[in-house]
């Protein structure tokens, strides 16, 4: 089967439809806007694309100086995955422009319209309110840290969290003082997680010598040495 090009034109026959069957009047291309709509005093605008673009954001976000409602509409994406994240974050941008998403869809027998999201307006404290556990998250690793040891922007350098931290201060302090206890650990000011980690050992840096004595380990001595600023603020 030959592959059909779409074209923005080929959008507006089943939009003009969709609202025509809902009672308002269409008209095409007026004052540079794609689609105008009217019912009464209400005054609908929709700008066709094929796809999502930063320019088609632009020119809707325009459109918004002469309607709250305004739409953009495209084809519906031939993979269309409601549920990744790449698409929950794009609708969540359109909800913040309060842009409205319409969805065509096209197959041999029919267009379909769906009207994906309504241009209503955007309700920052709700949407803060469903983030408030993220938000105590971020600000809870930022106080875990000493200082800011990473580079923003870097995807492909390991990154120092606070846990990476808190487990380079216990290695420093038995590299320092030899045996030590949790309980002594924290009494130097490694924290509550001192236990776990030591438990855990997730990085393969602590050596438990026998019941609740722990030294560090030959990994950890190897691989302390790449964190220089740390071992250094921690044996001050």
């Amino acid at each position: 089967m030959e592959k059909v090009k779409r074209k923005e034109v080929d959008l507006y026959e089943p939009i003009n439809k969709y609202f025509k069957r809902k009672g308002y009047e269409v008209y095409g291309e007026v004052k540079d806007c794609d689609i105008a709509v009217i019912k009464d005093d209400l005054l609908i605008i929709v700008e066709l694309k094929l796809n999502l673009t930063v320019d088609l954001l632009i020119q809707a976000t325009k459109r918004q100086r002469l309607s709250e409602h305004v739409y953009v509409a495209i084809p519906k994406p031939k993979k269309h995955n409601p549920r990744s994240r790449k698409w929950r974050d794009t609708c969540h941008l359109l909800r913040r422009l309060e842009l409205g998403l319409i969805l065509v869809s096209f197959t041999e027998k029919q267009r379909r319209v769906e009207i994906v999201i309504e241009p209503t307006p955007f309700q920052r404290p709700i949407s803060m309110g469903k983030a408030k556990y993220r938000r105590q998250a971020i600000m809870k690793e930022i106080n875990g840290r000493s200082a800011d040891y990473n580079i923003g922007g870097s995807n492909r350098k390991q990154i120092m969290t606070a846990y990476r931290e808190n487990c380079i201060q216990i290695a420093c302090y038995l590299d320092e003082h030899g045996e030590l206890s949790p309980k002594q650990l924290v009494q130097m000011g490694t924290g509550k997680k001192t236990q776990s980690i030591l438990s855990k050992n997730y990085y393969g840096w602590f050596t438990r010598v026998k019941r609740g004595i722990y030294v560090i380990s030959e990994k950890g001595k190897k691989e302390l040495k790449q964190y220089p600023e740390l071992v250094e603020y921690y044996r001050q």
